[in-house]
C-alpha cells in the first residue's frame, strides 16, 4: 500500500492540473480574445458566458498546489525556489484578472478594466506555460535541494511553451464561445477557432520536436525500441482529432470542436506524462523520492476522497444549471 500511495497522489495532482487547464483555460482564453470584440455589448456577452463558472474553475489550482505541498513536500521545496518568479507573476495576474472581471460590471468606464482583464489573462497564461517549460527542461538539484539560479527557467523553450499555451487557451475560449453564444460573437469565434487550431498544431509540433532533440532522456523514452511501437498511436490520434476538429468547425458544429480541443489538451498532457514519468522534478527526483510519509498521505487522502465528490457534484450542478446559450443583451436560459 505504501508503494502505491505516491502514485495515487500523483494521479490526484495530475487530475487537478488537467481539470484546471481545461476549465480555467477557456476562461483565460476569453480574456485573451477580449480585444477582438467590437463593442461593450459583445464583451458583456463574452463575460456572461463564463460568469457562473470562472471562480469555481480555479478550485483545481488550489487542489494541485496544496496536494503537491502535502503529498510531495520535497518536490514542492525544489520547484518553488526554482520557479518562484513565474509562479508569483501567475498568481498576481490571476488576482488582477479576477478583480478586473468583477469591477468592469460596476464601473462607469469599462475601458481600463477591459485592458486589465486581457493583460491579466494573457500574463497568467504565459506564466503557466513558462512554469511548464521550466519543469520539462529540467531543474538543477543537488543533495535533494534546488541548486540553480533564480532565472534558470528563462529559456527560449520555456517562452515557447508560454506562447503555445496562449494559443491553446485562446482556442479553448473560441470553441467555448462557439458553443455558448450566438450572433456576431459566435460567428467571429468560429473563424478564430480555425486559425488558432492551425497555430496550436504548429506549436505542438515545435514542442514535440524540441524536447527529444534537447533532452536525451525524452528521446530515449519515445524512440527507443520497443517503446516506439507502443507510443506511435499518440501523435496519430492527435492528428486525427485535429482533422475532425477542423471539419466540425467548418461544418458549423457547436459542441464537437470544444470537445476536440479538450481531447488535444488531454493528449498533450499524456505526452508530458510519457516523457517525464516517474520524475516529478525532472530529471532527478521521482514521485517516490519526494513523497511524504505514508501517514501524512493517508490522512490527507481520506479528506480528499470525502470532499472531491462534493466539489465535482457542485461543479456539475452549476454547469447543468447554466446550460444553454448566452445571447446579446440577454441573460442566461
Amino acid at each position: 500500500m505504501e508503494w502505491y500511495l505516491p502514485l495515487i497522489w500523483a494521479a490526484i495532482i495530475g487530475t487537478a492540473v488537467v481539470m484546471y487547464v481545461i476549465m480555467d483555460g477557456f476562461d483565460l482564453g476569453i480574456g485573451i480574445l477580449f480585444p477582438s470584440a467590437h463593442n461593450e455589448s459583445e464583451r458583456d456577452q463574452m463575460t456572461r458566458s463564463i460568469a457562473p463558472y470562472w471562480d469555481g474553475n480555479e478550485t483545481w489550482l488550489v487542489l494541485g498546489g496544496a496536494g503537491l505541498f502535502v503529498a510531495f513536500p520535497r518536490a514542492y521545496a525544489v520547484i518553488m525556489p526554482a520557479l518562484y518568479l513565474p509562479v508569483i507573476v501567475m498568481l498576481v495576474a490571476l488576482v488582477f484578472r479576477g478583480v478586473a472581471f468583477e469591477f468592469r460590471h460596476v464601473s462607469y468606464s469599462k475601458t481600463g478594466w477591459n485592458v486589465a482583464f486581457t493583460v491579466g489573462s494573457t500574463v497568467a497564461t504565459v506564466a503557466q506555460g513558462v512554469i511548464l517549460g521550466g519543469l520539462v527542461q529540467g531543474v538543477a538539484v543537488r543533495d535533494g535541494a534546488f541548486s540553480g539560479g533564480p532565472f534558470d527557467w528563462a529559456t527560449p523553450f520555456a517562452f515557447l511553451c508560454g506562447a503555445s499555451l496562449v494559443a491553446g487557451y485562446a482556442l479553448l475560449g473560441a470553441t467555448w464561445l462557439t458553443m455558448k453564444t450566438e450572433g456576431a460573437v459566435a460567428e467571429r469565434a468560429r473563424g478564430q477557432a480555425k486559425m488558432l487550431l492551425v497555430v496550436v498544431l504548429v506549436f505542438m509540433a515545435l514542442v514535440s520536436l524540441w524536447t527529444p532533440l534537447t533532452q536525451p532522456r525524452i528521446a530515449e523514452r519515445w524512440f527507443s525500441l520497443p517503446n516506439f511501437f507502443f507510443l506511435w498511436p499518440v501523435p496519430l490520434v492527435t492528428a486525427l482529432i485535429a482533422y475532425y476538429a477542423w471539419r466540425w468547425i467548418e461544418a458549423g458544429r457547436e459542441v464537437p470542436p470544444f470537445l476536440a480541443t479538450i481531447a488535444l489538451f488531454l493528449l498533450g498532457f499524456l505526452g508530458l506524462v510519457i516523457s517525464n514519468f516517474p520524475y516529478l522534478v525532472p530529471p532527478s527526483l521521482t514521485v517516490w523520492d519526494t513523497a511524504a510519509t505514508p501517514a501524512s498521505q493517508i490522512f490527507m487522502l481520506l479528506g480528499t476522497l470525502l470532499l472531491l465528490p462534493i466539489v465535482l457534484g457542485y461543479i456539475g450542478f452549476v454547469y447543468w444549471l447554466f446550460r444553454g446559450k448566452v445571447r446579446e443583451g440577454e441573460s442566461y436560459h
